[in-house]
């Protein structure tokens, strides 16, 4: 396969995490730290699921049905064995990519959490960071490192150990040439953290603008439907989940404090778009005045 044949930039994948990164870890963490790696068992129902700190966190999903039938995804894979081998063996997903079309991948993690929140188990802030810098050295060093140029590294932010922790490991991160780092949309969600509207994530803000990493934010939480609602719904509704997202960061204080700050968000396609960024001058035009908003003649569309 010539790499001038292939023409896609892919930029939401996912990996499932393969059994052998608990020796990685096992390897990349301090001593007193190994015996606790994360690793993958079988459980009394027949499923896998990966075990850290006594919790169970299954990992299969629609994020590993590649190649099965449509009307299996609904009963989705439970082991390792019913899953595509390039749903975590490197390279067969590279040989997966070959086939169709594709010449490099950004791929988020699946069962750490988006931002790496399900490391952090408990109140061992310690283990939890080293936890997930072996796991961002994983992935670019083992997962990306692979195959150099096909893959565009994506380390874990680790929000729910702090933003003194995030900043400085967006900082280590990119002198590994990792340049993109997974935020979580609602990081108020987990661990007491605070929400985007304050000024407590400024230093990984910052970082990110000294660093020029992207901050990348995988949409995909459940807002509050009906309680009857069927799953379609939620499917339907993700890029309007986005859209609030957006809304949310483009009237915070983020964008006008870190101009050069660049942010990318997933899972939503842009059909929405056009109607949001007319919107979005609308309210600014009609309300700016009683709202206390201040982008001076800029449009909110610019």
């Amino acid at each position: 396969m010539r790499l001038d044949e292939l023409t896609l930039v892919s930029v939401d994948d996912h990996i499932v995490e393969p059994p052998s990164m608990t020796e990685y870890i096992r390897d990349h963490v301090p001593a007193k730290f190994r015996d606790r790696a994360p690793r993958v068992v079988r459980r009394a129902d027949g499923t896998d699921a990966w075990l850290i700190e006594g919790q169970e966190i299954r990992t299969f999903g629609l994020n590993a049905v590649a190649g099965r039938p449509k009307e299996d995804w609904g009963a989705d894979p439970d082991t390792f064995e019913q899953v595509r081998l390039g749903t975590y063996d490197v390279h067969e997903r590279v040989r997966d990519m070959n086939a169709n079309g594709v010449l490099a991948s950004l791929n988020f993690s699946s069962w750490p959490g988006l931002g790496g929140q399900f490391f952090v188990t408990n109140s061992d802030h310690e283990f939890a960071a080293a936890i997930l810098r072996a796991y961002n050295d994983w992935h670019i060093d083992e997962w990306c490192g692979a195959y150099p140029g096909r893959f565009i590294p994506l380390a874990l932010s680790g929000f729910a150990v702090g933003p003194e922790f995030m900043a400085g490991e967006i900082r280590r991160v990119a002198t590994k040439g990792c340049h993109a780092v997974s935020f979580h949309p609602e990081p108020h969600r987990f661990n007491g953290m605070p929400d985007i509207h304050g000024d407590e994530w400024d230093p990984a803000y910052q970082a990110c603008a000294d660093s020029d990493v992207a901050m990348v934010f995988h949409l995909g939480a459940q807002p509050n439907f009906m309680p009857r609602a069927p799953l379609d719904v939620l499917i339907h509704m993700m890029p309007f989940a986005t859209g609030i997202f957006a809304s949310e960061l483009l009237w915070s204080p983020v964008l006008r404090k870190f101009p050069t700050l660049r942010f990318s968000l997933a899972e939503a396609g842009i059909g929405w778009v056009p109607y949001w960024l007319e919107r979005a001058d609308i309210v600014y035009q009609k309300h700016h005045q009683w709202t206390g908003q201040d982008f001076g003649d800029k449009p909110r569309s610019a």
